[in-house]
């Protein structure tokens, strides 16, 4: 075989060779730039009770001093997007909340799932009423945990991978309310609070297991609250409030800053 023709094929595999090897890397290089940030999810998220609310939020109170809002301004994220809101259900957020995912988005956190099991009302209904009534709102409570919370969640957990497909997504969950036998002299019953923090429990578990099956990290905070919830000496929740009613049972400032942005801040 002459020399030039030799020279031709082997620049032909060379090509071929080069092209092959370039294709992943075209394919990845997306991921190289997915660092935007977008912070979803419900009250916990938004940062209700936290204070400092932003002008431009209206009724979902967002919270300059929110974990989302502190770890934004401590990472410098490409971007930001903040579209938690109070009350918001896992459907809420699927319908008015995933618009600024794209393939930019780097990290996604997301509370969701208290205003779906209704704990709004549970802790409404267990102030103002008596144990038994309370307990029989819990047991409601959970009912929904254990049969539509599962596949709203898998609905909004498979849209939020679909539009952000590169993104690391943070599901952190829900505290403890009570502490038991705390310092507490009047209120509820430590029988009540104690199936109030049993319900959390099952609802972190259904957020934790739909959440892994989608491939997603689970955040417990739980343990982040040890000793700082209602009836503690040192509470990071807000007990019931007449004066701001929506604040009731959300975390403080330092419950975001202190629990909520050091349990981001271990995963993201």
């Amino acid at each position: 075989m002459r020399p030039s023709r030799i020279a031709a094929r082997l620049c032909s595999l060379l090509t071929a060779v080069c092209s092959l090897t370039a294709t992943p890397t075209a394919h990845a290089a997306p991921r190289e730039y997915a660092t935007g940030y977008v912070a979803l999810g419900d009250s916990y998220s938004a940062g209700v009770g936290a204070g400092s609310y932003l002008a431009s939020s209206t009724d979902c109170l967002r919270s300059s001093h929110s974990f989302p809002a502190l770890w934004a301004a401590a990472h410098a994220p490409s971007s930001f997007d903040f579209t938690a809101c109070n009350g918001a259900r896992a459907l809420d957020v699927l319908s008015r909340q995933l618009g600024s995912l794209n393939a930019r988005t780097g990290l996604v956190s997301i509370t969701v799932g208290g205003s779906d099991a209704g704990f709004g009302h549970v802790m409404t209904t267990c102030v103002l009423h008596g144990t038994g009534t309370c307990l029989d709102a819990v047991k409601e409570a959970l009912d929904r945990v254990d049969n539509t919370l599962p596949g709203d969640l898998d609905r909004l957990y498979a849209a939020i991978r679909a539009k952000a497909p590169h993104a690391h997504v943070v599901v952190l969950g829900y505290p403890h309310l009570y502490q038991l036998n705390g310092s507490c002299k009047a209120g509820l019953a430590d029988t009540t609070r104690s199936a109030i923090n049993g319900a959390v429990d099952r609802l972190d578990k259904v957020i934790d297991e739909r959440a892994t099956h989608h491939g997603f990290t689970y955040v417990d905070v739980t343990g982040a609250f040890t000793g700082h919830e209602i009836c503690s000496t040192a509470p990071w929740l807000h007990s019931v409030s007449w004066l701001a009613p929506t604040e009731s049972y959300h975390p403080t400032e330092r419950g975001q800053s202190q629990a909520y942005l050091p349990a981001l801040n271990r995963t993201a």
